[in-house]
């Protein structure tokens, strides 16, 4: 694990989050593990709808967390001095509500110049859409990969991971270091505005491009993708699901050498590679044969030893118990305040000089008041406990 002493990239930016439930949280989590200060903050007494869960746990983890009404006048003029500090604010509200609370960011560069915002919905800051509401599994199916994947003769399905809510956090935490980036040649700050839809189209491929060339769309093929051949899933003699990929020419012949048949490179049936496309079923069959008849050990070991891409179709138990998660410490286990230690993913990505660190757990509600009011803000003792008077934190 990381040196505790190590200067992590982000060491001196301040990051303020009103965010909850997955993206914002996410996106305010991978700054806290590179060093940034991160302040959530919170209402008071309630907290966060998803406090207590096993995924708050996760994904606010290395968070300071603070309580405060930003909706009454004198918690909004503590907000703004919060965000006259911070470099950056995570919101993942309703388009519109920063707005409603006085918070336009415009309004806040007026005292913070510099001041970046993270804006996380489900359609945006703009167009038609905005103000619709809008969850993972909505921004899945209006982007499109819904309807992409499943069997055509059956209904849609859903991806097995939030794709939307952890995919729009990367992409606000890089929209973030860009304008992070900006700042530094124009001193000013500037707007991220982050759909949950666009996260997953950006992450579409060529579907678009080869509907533009077709005009219709590709219909759902379960494992099966057009034009990417051999790429399938095969079932092992003891059970187990392996998915084979050799879908280049240099990757076909060595999985032809691998199956100890090197004349289907030049059987007619799968060569030229239009004729291999053509007669997909065919190759999947052979590669069915053989897989079927052998152990995943023996497969695994074949394949390896012949570099052809394979790997047993993983669920968390062989996560769990994997030489390589573990030697690239991507099982974690964390302590949390409701469950225990969990078992959690690791920092990601690795960098060699200056790398990431889960610095603390999640927080406590308004474990950080005092911290952060008091030693962040300067206010004394007695304006802190008149904001617990009247409700406020």
């Amino acid at each position: 694990m990381t040196n505790p002493e190590t200067i992590l990239p982000l060491t001196g930016v301040r990051v303020i989050t009103t965010g909850q439930i997955l993206a914002a949280p996410f996106c305010s989590t991978l700054f806290a593990e590179f060093g940034a200060d991160v302040i959530k903050i919170e209402a008071p007494v309630i907290g966060e709808s998803n406090r207590g869960s096993i995924s708050f746990a996760q994904d606010n983890r290395g968070q300071r967390a603070v309580t405060l009404d930003i909706t009454k006048p004198e918690g909004a003029a503590v907000f703004r001095r919060l965000a006259d500090k911070a470099d950056v604010l995570v919101d993942n509200n309703r388009p519109g509500a920063l707005e409603k609370w006085g918070f336009a960011p415009d309004t806040l560069r007026e005292t913070n110049p510099g001041l970046i915002t993270v804006r996380i919905s489900g359609y945006g800051q703009t167009g038609p859409y905005k103000d619709r509401a809008g969850f993972d599994r909505v921004a899945l199916a209006f982007a499109g990969i819904t309807g992409h994947t499943g069997f055509a003769d059956r209904q849609p399905v859903r991806p097995g991971y939030f794709v939307a809510d952890y995919g729009a956090g990367m992409f606000g935490a890089f929209g973030a270091m860009l304008a992070l980036r900006a700042r530094e040649q124009t001193g000013k700050g500037q707007d991220v505005d982050m759909a949950l839809y666009e996260a997953v189209w950006r992450m579409s491929g060529t579907h678009i491009a080869n509907y533009g060339l077709q005009g219709k769309d590709r219909e759902r093929s379960g494992n099966y993708f057009p034009g990417v051949v051999p790429a399938e899933q095969f079932e092992t003699a003891d059970g187990h699901y392996l998915v084979i990929n050799a879908t280049t020419q240099r990757a076909f012949v060595k999985l032809c050498d691998a199956l100890g048949q090197p004349e289907l490179v030049t059987d007619e049936r799968f060569t030229p590679r239009a004729n291999l496309l053509k007669n997909h079923e065919a190759i999947e069959g052979i590669i069915a044969e053989w897989v079927g008849a052998r152990t995943l050990g023996e497969c695994q070991t074949t394949l390896d030893k012949f570099g052809v891409p394979a790997t047993k179709v993983y669920l968390m138990e062989d996560i769990v118990g994997d030489p390589h998660f573990a030697a690239r410490h991507q099982v974690v286990s964390v302590e949390t305040t409701d469950h225990g230690n969990l078992l959690q993913p690791g920092v990601v990505p690795i960098l060699t000089g200056t790398p990431g660190r889960i610095s603390a757990r999640a927080p406590k509600l308004g474990e950080h008041n005092d911290e952060v009011f008091t030693g962040l803000l300067g206010m004394s003792a007695d304006e802190v406990e008149g904001l617990k008077s009247k409700g406020l934190i």
